[in-house]
């Protein structure tokens, strides 16, 4: 039950409630953004499959760090630490606690996407081929109240799991299971009481499904760059492998839990796209008075979660729906935080890390690599916005998913005879359409003109990894032979 809730619980965020905003803009079409999202569920499942026998074969602590260094050696495994550090898990928790803010904005206005005047504040080009769209290519420094509520929630939650794994573990259960009731509560909602004609017949009739839409760009690249969005909403599903090591009988439950938490959530996820399409329009304007009017395009501040609970319920709706997404976001930055540092903690052990990240405190926690953490992660929330930092996420994310199912092959040819409590359902074939799905995203973030700087900066950051790699190297031998 507590790994399935922490699969779960890491990948419920923000992102069912915003990103659906930007797929449709991007999209134009309620069939593409079902799509989107199908497509999303399938590709998730398809991980989680294969990665249950490596999680099986090794259960340890560390998790995705320790099979890739198992199967294509301790660089490739450094090099996921090191960018699993830098942008996938500080970024991912970074993005999370900004939307945080953002909803709490509803329930206080004065808490504004808007920088304060007198903290330094700039947008810096970080364009490798130049800043020709500042808003993309830029990374906007200062801080604004959403990003310092978003602060600290991260330093609450690290105090919280710097007090033990029970801890950490109570809290990432309980909110789990309201999130999950909340959000089903408004797919049941949203498909019945709340179904709306409007929204239905702009959204379903005749020729508005799957309406005729020309694209600037050739279709695959403009709908894998959409992707962004709900890929990043469905991602952290392995971080239960991070914490194997304290996950009871884990050969038999880590395979399970895997499995069970991104079906549920990725049932969860097309079913609450669908309830939007029947509350919502697609289409909207975004400068418009009402909800309806607005649509999913333009929902206020992206929020489409919120505003589905207005036009059901009327404003005082948008604000409950909006304490449910901060418990949301609240339980899934839990569930990060109290992973990630575990894999910090197996890097140390190794020597590739800060050499204090490897000691346990009284309660038997990392705590070096959560304040680390914490630490990096403060300085994310202060360089980027919500769209940013998800950008720069989900691609480094998929080229090292990609690269660890590739190690499910490597190892099944080097070590036949290892003990596997799980096997990979669908082998060769299901893991080889996970890497080629995975991978075929990664290339189109990297031509697409809306993700190619953040993926090419993802891209940089990875082979930065290469020279701290034998920087680390080198110190750790200099340390032994003084020893």
């Amino acid at each position: 039950m507590d790994a399935t809730m922490l699969v779960a619980g890491s990948m419920i965020g923000s992102g069912i409630f915003i990103v659906s905003a930007d797929i449709a803009r991007t999209l134009q079409s309620p069939a593409y953004l079902l799509l989107a999202w199908v497509l999303t569920g399938v590709i998730t499942l398809l991980g989680a499959l294969a990665y249950g026998e490596l999680a099986a074969m090794y259960p340890k602590a560390g998790g995705q760090y320790i099979f890739l260094r198992e199967s294509m050696g301790p660089l490739m495994g450094f090099l996921y630490g090191w960018t699993l550090f830098v942008v996938i898990q500080t970024g991912t928790i970074a993005a999370v606690a900004v939307a945080f803010g953002r909803f709490l904005g509803v329930l206080f206005p004065s808490i504004s996407p808007d920088r304060y005047g007198w903290f330094p504040q700039t947008d810096v080009c970080v364009g490798w081929l130049g800043c020709r769209d500042a808003a993309t290519q830029s990374i906007q420094l200062g801080l604004t109240p959403q990003r310092l509520v978003g602060l600290l929630s991260v330093w609450l939650l690290t105090f919280v799991n710097l007090r033990g794994v029970r801890e950490g573990k109570a809290v990432q259960t309980s909110l789990t299971v309201i999130k999950t009731g909340a959000l089903a509560l408004i797919i049941i909602l949203g498909l019945t009481l709340g179904r709306n004609a409007t929204a239905v017949a702009a959204n379903f009739g005749a020729g508005q499904f799957a309406p005729d839409v020309s694209f600037t760009a050739p279709f695959a690249i403009v709908f894998g760059s959409a992707l962004v969005g709900s890929l990043f909403s469905s991602d952290a599903w392995n971080n239960v492998t991070f914490a194997a090591a304290e996950v009871k009988n884990p050969r038999r439950n880590l395979p399970l839990a895997l499995v069970l938490g991104t079906g549920l959530v990725t049932l969860l996820y097309v079913t609450a796209n669908v309830s939007y399409l029947n509350v919502l329009p697609l289409h909207g304007t975004p400068d418009a008075a009402s909800v309806l009017e607005r649509g999913i395009q333009h929902a206020t501040q992206d929020r489409v979660g919120t505003a589905v609970a207005e036009v059901i319920f009327g404003a005082g709706a948008g604000t409950i729906m909006a304490v449910a997404i901060l418990i949301s976001t609240f339980g899934c930055n839990n569930g990060l935080i109290l992973a990630g540092a575990r894999v910090y903690w197996a890097m140390a052990r190794d020597g590739l890390f800060f050499r204090r990240a490897g000691a346990l405190n009284a309660n038997n926690v990392p705590a070096f690599a959560l304040i680390a953490q914490a630490v990096w992660t403060t300085l994310l929330c202060l360089t980027g916005t919500y769209n940013q930092l998800l950008d720069y996420v989900i691609f480094a994310a998929l080229v090292f998913y990609a690269l660890t199912t590739i190690g499910l092959f490597i190892l099944r040819r080097t070590r036949p005879d290892a003990e596997r409590p799980y096997r990979a359902i669908g082998y060769p074939i299901l893991p080889a359409l996970y890497i080629a799905l995975s991978t075929g995203v990664a290339i189109i973030l990297l031509v697409a003109e809306k993700t190619r700087t953040q993926a090419i900066s993802g891209l940089v950051l990875v082979l930065v990894g290469v020279p701290v790699y034998l920087a680390w190297r080198a110190r750790d031998r200099d340390t032994t032979a003084a020893s």
